[in-house]
């Protein structure tokens, strides 16, 4: 009976269910979920499933914060659903800057290809921990930390960063503030912010209230 017993959990473990499948591509014509993607048929899949080429080129600038993330996620990278990685390039130009935000869903690891990089994140004893990176260095970023990143140097800075989910989801906190409809003097009492700095942040960040 015991024997029995370790057989039955043994097959109805996790672990057993995600070997049943050497994959799961992420079907795009249906919607993400808390598990992410439903599989694509396998009849469909195909090499292309597990490529993505669009590390290779700087995306788009944000003038805002003067910098680009192209995400390789889930929804990008179908091959990646149900595997626990995802990767982002990283492109900040002088002065460019990825504000204050959290992967809810992803610890990350970012490295350094080219240029300087500021980086720190917060703890949750609000212990920060920052340091200047250069080419080639490596740094992670604990799961659901506010953290940051800017470029210190005098010419673009280039990073590769991973995440350890195919979806980690973001939340910048300028726009969680500034960039809803929440009513302002609302947000005001919640930050300490005078009603003329919350109104001049909402309209730099598009938020309404």
């Amino acid at each position: 009976m015991l024997a029995l017993f370790f057989f039955l959990v043994l097959i109805s473990s996790p672990f057993h269910l995600a070997s049943a499948l050497d994959f799961c591509v992420a079907d795009l014509s249906l919607p993400d979920g808390p598990a992410g993607y439903s599989c694509k048929n396998p009849s469909k899949v195909t090499v292309n499933d597990f490529v993505f080429s669009g590390l290779g080129k700087v995306g788009a600038i944000n003038p805002l914060i003067k910098a680009a993330v192209t995400p390789a996620f889930s929804a990008q990278f179908p091959g990646i659903n149900g595997l626990g990685v995802s990767l982002a390039r990283l492109d900040l130009l002088v002065d460019g800057v990825v504000p204050m935000h959290t992967h809810p869903s992803a610890s990350e690891v970012l490295f350094v290809v080219e240029g300087t990089i500021c980086a720190g994140f917060i703890s949750s004893a609000n212990k920060v921990y920052f340091k200047t990176l250069n080419k080639g260095d490596i740094m992670v970023f604990p799961q659901g930390l506010l953290h940051f990143q800017f470029n210190s140097g005098t010419t673009t800075a280039l990073a590769i960063v991973s995440f350890s989910d195919p979806s980690p989801g973001l939340q910048i906190l300028d726009f969680a503030l500034f960039g809803n409809d929440l009513a302002s003097a609302i947000v005001e009492e919640v930050t300490f912010l005078d009603d003329a700095q919350v109104k001049k942040l909402k309209k730099v960040l598009g938020g309404t209230g």
